[in-house]
């Protein structure tokens, strides 16, 4: 067991802002946004002048945009220069605010909420949960200590956070489900919201996987035996396709029961050998803690969670593989 996270300083920091900015990790998943969102309509609720906004792509993917409160949501190039507030969600560092990071500089007070592990402590308050399963779960605890209550269009934005965090409730801890039931009350659509975020592709998805799987890699000795499958998307195979039907690929790489570590290499559409990578382990078949990917990822510049973990990273595919080959022996 973990000792409570103090949330005293989240809540006096909210309680006493005068104007928020709300910024969510560039490629947004649905706890970034949902806990954006759901932090910003309780704002709005006091009267707080708020905006949310990420520095990229350009638009809210589309499994994302049925969220209550996207009207919250401004274009990165419109996001005040200077606010009093400026919390950062689901952000293990500056550098995953993009082209944002430099508003920083210009909030009175910067207040990180997130629940990874290799959180770099970047904001001037930081209230990391490790143990939280989303940071969709610290935010709704953090509502709790407010005195702030939980309506539906707030649960419905929560819920997205804490389903897909959780990978439909597969990675779920202590609490989780107490938290979806609560959620769950309030009378939103817990089927609903889950097929639209994950369970939704368009007809060029089919497609596109059948030529990305088909070229995976798979090496049994990588990781000091662990082993390691790894693909890679190219700008060429993602036509038609959303950023989350590419981001899905590793949940489908990652159940290869030959290597204990997935890698799913993802090139920039707009920029050719610019990569971000996502990475995924697993315990070992003995119950043994296994590959720890948030370290490897650290060290390569990114982070993440022990067993899910992303970096970006610029270069031809096999320079790519080989400095993950050469991390992952080092552990």
């Amino acid at each position: 067991m973990t000792e409570p996270v103090d949330l005293s300083a989240a809540v006096s920091t909210l309680d006493t802002a005068v104007s928020v900015t709300v910024l969510c990790h560039v490629q947004p998943d649905a706890d970034t946004i949902g806990s954006g969102l759901a932090l910003a309509q309780v704002l709005r609720r006091r009267g707080v002048p708020v905006q949310v906004s990420f520095a990229e792509p350009a638009e809210l993917p589309v499994s994302m945009r049925s969220l209550p409160g996207t009207d919250l949501l401004v274009p990165a190039d419109r996001v005040a220069r200077e606010v009093d507030v400026l919390v950062a969600v689901d952000c293990g560092s500056a550098g995953r605010l993009g082209s944002l990071k430099d508003r920083l500089d210009g909030a009175r007070v910067s207040l990180v909420l997130d629940h990874h592990r290799s959180n770099t402590r970047f904001g001037t308050v930081n209230v990391i949960d490790e143990a939280a399963e989303s940071t969709a779960g610290l935010v709704a605890r953090v509502l709790d200590a407010w005195g702030e209550p939980i309506d539906r269009d707030m649960a419905h934005c929560l819920y997205a956070g804490l389903v897909t965090d959780t990978g439909s409730f597969k990675w779920a801890r202590p609490g989780s489900h107490a938290l979806a039931e609560r959620l769950l009350a309030t009378g939103i659509d817990g089927p609903g919201i889950t097929r639209t975020l994950m369970d939704t592709h368009p007809f060029a998805w089919l497609p596109m996987l059948s030529r990305v799987l088909g070229t995976a890699q798979l090496d049994r000795e990588a990781a000091h035996g662990a082993g390691l499958v790894y693909v890679f998307v190219r700008r060429a195979d993602t036509g038609g396709v959303r950023s989350e039907e590419v981001e899905s690929v590793v949940d489908l790489v990652r159940t290869t029961s030959e290597a204990q570590v997935a890698a799913v290499f993802k090139e920039a559409r707009s920029s050719a050998e610019h990569w971000t990578v996502s990475l995924r382990s697993h315990e070992a078949p003995d119950g043994s803690p296994g590959v720890d990917v948030s370290r490897v990822a650290t060290v390569l510049g990114g982070g993440g969670h022990r067993y899910a973990a992303g970096y970006s990273a610029t270069g031809a595919p096999e320079d790519l593989v080989a400095r993950l080959r050469a991390e992952l022996a080092r552990d």
